[in-house]
């Protein structure tokens, strides 16, 4: 299984990943055998991506992804030390202090199962991501796959599903508004789903447009 994963992350390197798991996953629940299904996903290259929109979505999901390895350590505990705490639910679930190479790795390769052997195989794929391509490629693939709404994957697709436009044309108010969504991504597309989500999307907003500038875009000098 890891030699597989390698073969594939080197592939990526240089080849765009066609789909995830979890894209896959939603495909067939929305549509199982059926052909034509409303998954929108449209590749948009690194550079045609408005800046405003990967600060924005650092500042909401891991604002110092160009300064880590791949796993924020204190987060991890933080989150750890909630789930113990959680009363009347199962111990195995963990939530939160996931990297954007973490949640990159948990999309591309594995299930919505909530056990410890997955976040094992999570921490190793996430080793692997990070030694085999660059903070950009990361970032890039996770832009292009990340959920944002039922159906909706990746930057391309929701800029026009949300706002009718290209990525690279996004304000700074409409990237905050998308980065704003990526903890809920149903949510925020379809009321139906809001019944879990404990989420007030406008402060969310507010508090990205704030910390924006403060973001960096690129890994640190050596």
């Amino acid at each position: 299984m890891q030699i597989y994963f390698i073969i594939q992350i080197a592939l990526w390197t240089t080849v765009d990943p066609s789909s995830t798991a979890f894209q896959r996953a939603e495909r067939w629940r929305l549509c199982g055998w059926h052909w034509a299904c409303p998954i929108q996903s449209s590749w948009v290259p690194y550079k045609k991506i408005s800046a405003n929109l990967k600060r924005a979505v650092l500042v909401s999901e891991d604002d110092i992804f160009f300064q880590h390895k791949g796993v924020r350590v204190e987060d991890m505990q933080k989150a750890w030390e909630k789930n113990q705490q959680k009363t009347g639910k199962s111990k195995t679930a963990l939530r939160g202090g996931s990297t954007i190479t973490q949640q990159l790795a948990k999309n591309l390769f594995l299930s919505s199962e909530q056990n410890y052997f997955r976040k094992g195989q999570e921490l190793i794929i996430t080793g692997l991501l990070e030694v085999m391509l660059s903070k950009q490629r990361l970032f890039e693939i996770y832009l292009n796959s990340v959920e944002w709404g039922e159906g909706i994957f990746g930057i391309g697709a929701a800029s026009m599903h949300y706002y009718g436009m290209s990525p690279v044309l996004l304000d700074r108010e409409q990237a905050a508004a998308l980065a704003s969504a990526l903890p809920a991504p149903k949510c925020f597309d379809k009321a139906q789903y809001c019944k879990k989500a404990n989420i007030h999307f406008p402060t969310r907003q507010d508090f990205i447009l704030e910390n924006m500038d403060r973001v960096a875009l690129t890994p640190p000098k050596k």
